[in-house]
Parts: structure tokens; sequence; C-alpha cells
């Protein structure tokens, strides 16, 4: 750890930079379980560095993914529990750059602070790293910038980006879609981390007890299920793909059914949903009641417990469904594409 460098100018302006030093070096042992090999002097350089393998590609193509956690955060604040956020903003990344057939190769993050405290800079990137983990990808690098006056002092904000590889000839392309083939359904874990403004008025988070243990809820407190991380598909989806011809992904996030699914979707064709197939987690359940909030909102705006859809040929729809439960993915059949103009219809 640098202990040369401190200005107490700097200092009473309110940005610790030893705070800082302090923060990576407990961040090491976590950023450790991702770097796949890669020398540690990567971490604290001014970039970072990851060697690219394209043995056995013809073409490859780089394809890269950034978000945010969103509003989710408050609820990390309220229950100060800042570990599981950044598999979040992980997720929000390497699911989009899955949905294109590539593998996500590493990660970076961003965190903004009103206030560096080392341990919780740790423990936010632990989650960062967990979700590097749970992708397969590395966490090469990141920053930490501490900003008085802008963030309040309890209080931070969290970005990243990932990045991925395929070979051209390989990436998923929704333009062999055709009539007949099957939508599967990929279970979320819960709200993800979308849909959050909405979710905090209707519950009025900041003025309610989120502690206790609801019924409704399996016996888990309304603020432990809403914190529940993105649930990532990578693995999962990178297995399918070996078996099954995927012709599209949607990851469905902010817009919820009726934003994301009809972008993978060519013009002339329709995704039928079958409305009843859909294995509504409870949590959507409460929200719509607490919140007097009308069936379709709810599926334009929340996955409403399926976090990724997938359309592969209808008679490799059992095949896909099997390859993804021996993932842990409890899959299963949605829908179906037809012909039509509509890009969606929930039945």
């Amino acid at each position: 750890m640098n202990t040369n460098s401190r200005s107490d100018s700097y200092a009473k302006a309110g940005v610790d930079i030893t705070a800082g030093y302090r923060a990576v070096e407990l961040m090491k042992k976590h950023i450790a379980r991702t770097t796949q090999g890669l020398p540690e002097s990567n971490i604290g350089n001014f970039g970072g560095a990851f060697p690219l393998d394209v043995a056995g590609m013809k073409r490859p193509v780089l394809v890269s993914g950034t978000d945010g956690v969103g509003t989710k955060l408050r609820l990390a604040f309220l229950l100060d529990k800042h570990d599981t956020v950044g598999i979040d903003c992980v997720a929000m990344c390497v699911n989009d750059v899955i949905c294109c057939g590539a593998k996500p190769l590493f990660f970076l993050d961003y965190i903004a602070c009103g206030k560096n405290v080392p341990e919780r800079i740790a423990q936010i990137v632990a989650g960062v790293a967990e979700g590097c983990v749970q992708s397969g990808c590395a966490l090469i690098g990141g920053e930490t910038a501490e900003m008085p006056g802008f963030y309040p002092e309890d209080e931070y904000d969290l970005a990243g980006f990932s990045v991925g590889i395929a070979d051209a000839e390989n990436m998923i392309d929704p333009k062999t879609m055709r009539p007949g083939d099957a939508i599967i359904a990929l279970p979320s874990s819960g709200v993800h981390s979308n849909g959050f403004s909405l979710v905090r008025k209707v519950f009025d988070v900041e003025n309610r007890d989120i502690n206790t243990p609801m019924e409704c809820l399996g016996g888990k407190s309304l603020g432990e299920t809403l914190l529940t991380p993105t649930r990532i598909y990578v693995k999962s989806v990178l297995e399918l793909m070996k078996v099954v011809s995927v012709r599209a992904l949607s990851h469905i996030t902010g817009g919820g059914f009726y934003e994301n699914i009809p972008r993978a979707i060519p013009d002339g064709l329709c995704a039928r949903i079958d409305k009843s197939a859909v294995r509504v987690l409870p949590i959507f359940d409460l929200i719509a009641r607490e919140g007097d909030i009308p069936q379709r909102d709810m599926f334009n705006t929340f996955n409403m417990g399926v976090g990724m859809s997938a359309v592969v040929p209808g008679d490799a729809a059992d095949k896909a469904v099997s390859i993804l439960q021996k993932c842990g993915v409890d899959a299963y059949f949605l829908g179906e594409i037809e012909t039509g103009e509509e890009k969606i219809r929930i039945l």
C-alpha cells in the first residue's frame, strides 16, 4: 500500500487519498477470485489488460455492454447491505452481452461515493467479483471516485461494463426465426434491477418496516426479497448454444415483456406469450396489489418472474428445457412464434 501519498489540504476538502489505497488492498482478495491467472500487477494499474485468445475463430467479434444498478441501491443503503448490488451490476451487463451469443471476457466497475469507506467499498467489490465468477469473466479494473458535496456521505452509485467475444458465424441471429419456433422462459430470481422507482413508491420503503418476515413472501422480509441479486444466465446459455440452435435471446429488464421481447423479433413475426404459463413470483403479486397496478403495466415494467426468454426451433424445445434444467435453470415453455405485425401478444 502506498504510504507516501497524502494531502492534508485535499483531506480537508473531504477526499481521503489513503482511504482509496486501503480500499484497493481490501479488494484484492475478491478480485483474485476472477482473474483466471492474470498477473496481480493488473490491479491498481492505469489500464486493465486481458489476453485475447481467438484460436479457432474465423471472424472474432467483440461485444460490449454497460449498465448500472439504478435506484435499487436505495435498498442497499436502507439495509446497510452492500455485498450483493455488485452482482446486479455485472448481471445487467453480461446478460445483455450473452443475448448476442458472446461469451463475456472481462468487466470493469465504477463506484462514485460521498465518502470512501474502505470496508464498504470492499463489500461492493466483493459482489462485483461474485458476479464475475458466476459469469466466468475477469474483473480487470475499475474506478472509485470520492465526491464529497456531490453524493451524501453514506451513498454511492455503481455502474460498469463488460466486453465479450463471439465468432461472427456463431452469433445469435433473429433473422433465422420462423413461425412455429418455441419461446422458452428462464426464470428470474425476483425483481432483478429494474422498476425500482415504482417499487419504492408502491412500498414507501423509506418510511416502512422492510425487515419483518412476510408470509406471502415465503417468510422472507420485503427488504431481503427486493435486494435479491439479479440472476446471471451466461453459463447456462453457453451450454444451451452448444447443443441447440438459439435463434433469439431477450434479457427482460426495464420495460418488461412488451419492450424487451420485441427487440429480438424480426418484422412480420410475433411472439405469442401464454399468460397462464408465466410463473409469476409472489413479489409481483404483492406489488400489483399494494400499488393497484393494472396487469398490462406490470408486464410492461417488470420481468414478472421471467428474467430471460429464448427462441429455439419448435422441435428442439424439449431438449432446450432439459439442458437448461440440468444447468440449474428451471426453464419452461412460454409461447410460440407466429406470423403477425404486433411483435408481441400476451394472451
